[in-house]
Formats: C-alpha cells, structure tokens, sequence
C-alpha cells in the first residue's frame, strides 16, 4: 500500500445511525454491524458522531442544579456504561469489539465517546478516538473545554489529542464540536498537513455547517462533519423528559431529538456531500486529495502564508494525569 502522503483519492463514511443509549455493549454490536457495512461498500474510513458511545448527555441542560438527585442518577448511569480506553487487548480497555472490527474490515475508524478515565473513575472526557486498520490507537483527543453546563458531565481535555496520524485514507485529524471556534486548536492540526478532518457534533445546525465549511477552505482540507441521528423512541422512557428538554424547546414529544445533518465539504468549502438531515443512514463518499493540493496554490496556513517571524503558536501536548506525583 502506498504511503498516505501519496494516496490520491480515499472513499469515507459517516455512520448516521443512533446508538443504543446507555447501552455499551448494544452500541458496540451496532457499531461493528455499521463498519462492516461501510467497509463492503468501500469505505477506507469510517466515522461516526460526537460521543456516540453511549450517547450525548443532552439532559444536562436541564438538570444542572446543585447536588441534583436525578442528575447524579443519570451521571452514574453514564459512567458505568462509557468505556475505559487502554492498550489494546489489555484488561484495562472496553474497546475490542471495536478494534476487532477495524482489523477485519481493514479500515480506520474515527469514533466520538464518553470515555471514563479509569475503572473506578469519577471522571469523564468528551473524547474522540482514532483506531487503525491493525487495531491500534493511532490517537485519542479529550474535548478541550467542554461547553456551558458540559462541564458538569465532563473534564477538561488537554493537548495530547491535537495531532494529525497518518493513516491508509491520509492524513487525519479531529475536532469536537465547538472547538472549531477555537482559532488557535484548528491552527494546530493545520500546521501538522491534514488532509481530511473530522468535525464530531451532536447536532448540526446552520452555524455548526459553517464552521465545518469554514474549516474546510481554512485548512485546504476535507472536512467529514458528523451528527447524531436520535429519535424519542432511542431514548429510555425514565429520562425521556428531562432529555428532551436540553435538547431544546422545540423538541418534539416523539419524532426526531437530532435529525442528523452530517455530510462533506470540500478544500474550497463548498459541500462535496450535502447535509443530509432526518435520515437515518450510512454516507458514503469518495474523496480526491488531489484538490487539497490544488487549492493550497493560494492559501497554506502550514506553509506559504504562515508567518512565523510575526505569529508563533506554542501548544503543549504531554498528557496530564492530575497533578499527582507518587514516590515510592
């Protein structure tokens, strides 16, 4: 197989389909049956939406009062249906079925999570994963600042995850969700030559469109721009309510909580694949990288049009661990 700066043209996947609400092992299984799926239509890399496993915490909106009986009940259920993301294969990672089926479908997989810090964890990062074709971690990003009351679900993040790996679609990279509004975080993964990034989102709204477009003709980039699909009928009955209600005012009381909206812009931002909205479907795309280097003829932020005489960005990407030094 060439090396990914030489590939040419990769074929994509977003995996627009729900996942099983607090169900870790139901959304796995979903997970391995919608790769499998994507790699026999020819997807090289498949992706799938914001904390996807095992579900957006939307009820936080909602349930954000102090010492908040019901919210502590839903944390607690949400921390013991996330996973513990570890060595591959050791006891201390939750994410084999997923690996497994990266290694027999041959592809990479970028998937969006709530990942727990640790078995016995209090804590939670809105992270993104990417696992290679042979299984491994080629990278974990923790959101860098969740949002509003975000916080109350998850931790701060840091800059381990700011990189771009190498992988056989090319060169990838990841944000979640309003971290495309962090100039100096998207700068980072331009400097590192991505060709394709993915934008993770929960919903996808007008302005979540935008920035995916804005990225994409900042960087020179394609940007896969993943949303959740959900229904009322996805969610469990006992937290129906209160999820509905972060979601917003106009969620419906049954129909659609996120109608999708997930789709491809191109290096000069315009859409190579549309949103598409109140579908519950796999989207498959088939990308030319050769129209990145195309259209860096005018505008390279790792390159020509840096300046680094004037502007100097510093980004620290060793992974923190609290603060805690034991000594034995």
């Amino acid at each position: 197989m060439a090396p990914p700066s030489s590939v040419t043209e990769t074929t994509v996947a977003i995996i627009q389909h729900p996942p099983a609400v607090l169900d870790l092992e139901e959304s796995l299984r979903r997970a391995v049956t919608h790769i499998a799926d994507a790699a026999a239509r020819g997807a090289q890399l498949v992706v799938f939406a914001e904390t996807w496993l095992t579900c957006y915490p939307a009820w936080v909106f909602g349930l954000a009062g102090w010492r908040d009986e019901i919210a502590q009940h839903w944390y607690r259920q949400l921390l013991e249906q996330s996973p513990v993301v570890g060595e591959p294969g050791s006891p201390n990672d939750d994410l084999e079925l997923l690996r497994d089926a990266a290694r027999t479908s041959a592809v990479t997989v970028v998937m969006g999570l709530n990942e727990r810090a640790g078995r016995a964890s209090g804590t939670l990062y809105n992270s993104l994963i990417t696992i290679g074709p042979d299984g491994s971690t080629l990278n974990l990003h923790r959101k860098l600042t969740p949002t509003h009351t975000e916080r109350i679900v998850w931790g701060a993040g840091d800059g381990a995850g700011l990189r771009v790996v190498d992988t056989p679609a090319g060169r990838v990279g990841g944000l979640v969700c309003w971290e495309h509004w962090n100039p100096l975080a998207r700068q980072a993964l331009h400097a590192q030559d991505e060709q394709i990034h993915v934008a993770a989102w929960p919903d996808i709204p007008e302005m979540h469109h935008l920035a995916a477009r804005t990225y994409a003709f900042e960087g020179r980039c394609f940007v896969i721009s993943a949303g959740q699909y959900l229904t009322t009928d996805d969610v469990p009955a006992e937290i129906l309510d209160a999820y509905r209600q972060g979601v917003g005012p106009d969620a419906p009381a049954h129909g659609l909580l996120f109608d999708g909206g997930s789709g491809v812009a191109g290096p000069d931002g315009s859409w190579v694949v549309e949103p598409v909205i109140g579908e519950a479907r796999t989207i498959i795309a088939t990308l030319n990288l050769g129209q990145r280097t195309a259209q860096s003829h005018d505008l390279d932020l790792a390159g020509h049009y840096s300046r680094p005489d004037v502007l100097k960005l510093s980004v620290d990407r060793r992974r923190q661990t609290g603060g805690v030094h034991f000594t034995d």
